[in-house]
């Protein structure tokens, strides 16, 4: 896993997310000014014996792109790792920077895409360039049952890429919907989660509560799933 995460991060294959990553960590946000900043593809990061992974969309411009860590050093990452915090699944309910001491227990976070895009919206071609990371993530994550998808980006992309490694979808295809389950063959299980973003944290589309439920779940399903 160490190896493949290295590989990921000297990855060159989208020009565009090349050009913008670079871009934000040589202009820096002024809050951030005195900061070096990753600027780089964002490897992923928990426990390799994991039997719950986290899709996430894509590192944020000043977020993982800056700290070098998924959802690490945003609003975003707060709330992540305070639910995670109180669900078992981490040590600590902070997540600052990628040497800050957190560590996750039975859950591995990874994402649709490892470069900050522009507008947070990666095109079709750089969502399929990057597929082959996650592929290659689940060929090492053998104990993986659970998939909580974080937004409907990253479910669509976790339901195609489980379908090109031969499982069997359900059809007609599962919309995405917040705390939505989804029973795949050979005893997987995914579980939809509104996006922890300002834009769903701050109108109260997405509260803690409902937060909380999903991962309370996710560890159940875990469990049954043993």
């Amino acid at each position: 896993m160490e190896r493949l995460q290295h590989r990921i991060t000297e990855c060159r294959r989208c020009p565009r997310l090349v050009a913008w990553r670079e871009e934000v960590a040589r202009d820096k946000r002024a809050a951030f000014r005195n900061e070096e900043y990753w600027g780089r593809p964002v490897p992923s990061f928990g426990d390799p014996r994991a039997r719950v992974l986290v899709v996430g969309l894509a590192p944020a411009a000043h977020g993982a792109n800056r700290t070098g860590r998924m959802f690490t050093g945003d609003r975003s990452g707060d709330w992540l790792c305070r639910a995670l915090h109180r669900a078992g699944f981490a040590n600590q309910p902070t997540s600052d920077n990628r040497n800050d001491g957190l560590r996750l227990t039975d859950l591995f976070v990874t994402a649709a895409v490892r470069c900050a895009p522009p507008a947070n919206k990666p095109t079709p071609a750089e969502r399929n360039a990057c597929a082959p990371w996650l592929d290659a993530e689940l060929d090492l994550l053998d104990r993986v049952r659970v998939f909580v998808a974080l937004g409907s980006f990253a479910w669509s992309q976790t339901l195609r890429i489980l379908g090109a490694r031969g499982h069997v979808i359900p059809v007609p295809r599962p919309r995405f919907g917040h705390g939505e389950e989804v029973a795949l063959d050979r005893g997987l299980m995914l579980v939809g989660s509104y996006h922890p973003s300002q834009q769903n944290t701050f109108t109260g589309k997405l509260t803690e509560e409902m937060f909380d439920t999903v991962w309370a779940r996710a560890r159940q399903l875990a469990g049954a799933n043993a």
